[in-house]
């Protein structure tokens, strides 16, 4: 059983984790926070030791629960291919998935912290690694059960087919156009079934 204070910061994370995503760390002002919240900005401090901080464990709330459902997808049952396009078809609704966050918090988050919050931009490259390892442990599984052949080592072919998942996940975000994301969604399924398939 939770006790209050630990509810309040749930709550208060929950909240203010889409705005932030939103509007960054600088565009995000004290004001937005309390008016969202329906509390002081002393209440959100007793519980959190600085904006930074607030902003810091807004992002691993969004980011937990992209990795919950990236590992749903690659933990899913089957060979690496069925891996492989269970996490392609997740990209494809990407957009609707990453809409309760106020978009992509990698893309996000990763832009906005680059020049203005160290921990932050950290923090997000940490995720980057992590589900580039996600990618690669089901690539290489994958050939080592044979069902796969890769030209390339498995961190390699993972880190391309996520740069490319990510650039989609931009360029459909700038443009307001999910044609980017659903033809290179498309694409990927193609290279793989030509370039991968055993």
């Amino acid at each position: 059983m939770s006790t209050k204070a630990e509810r309040t910061t749930a709550y208060i994370i929950e909240t203010v984790a889409p705005i932030f995503n939103k509007f960054g760390y600088v565009g995000t002002s004290m004001s937005d926070l309390t008016e969202a919240t329906g509390l002081t900005k002393g209440a959100i401090y007793g519980n959190f030791e600085n904006k930074e901080a607030l902003a810091l464990s807004a992002f691993e709330y969004n980011r937990n629960h992209l990795l919950e459902t990236l590992d749903e997808k690659l933990n899913s049952e089957g060979k690496a291919m069925d891996k492989l396009f269970s996490l392609l078809r997740f990209y494809r609704q990407y957009d609707v998935f990453t809409l309760p966050f106020g978009g992509c918090p990698i893309l996000n988050v990763g832009v906005d912290a680059q020049n203005n919050n160290h921990l932050l931009a950290a923090a997000v490259k940490e995720t980057i690694k992590e589900i580039e390892g996600k990618i690669a442990l089901v690539l290489e599984d994958g050939a080592k059960q044979g069902e796969i052949h890769l030209p390339v080592p498995p961190g390699q072919f993972a880190k391309q087919l996520y740069t490319m998942l990510q650039g989609a996940v931009a360029m459909s975000t700038m443009t307001r156009d999910r044609k980017y994301l659903v033809n290179t969604i498309a694409y990927l399924e193609h290279l793989i079934q030509q370039e991968i398939k055993n």
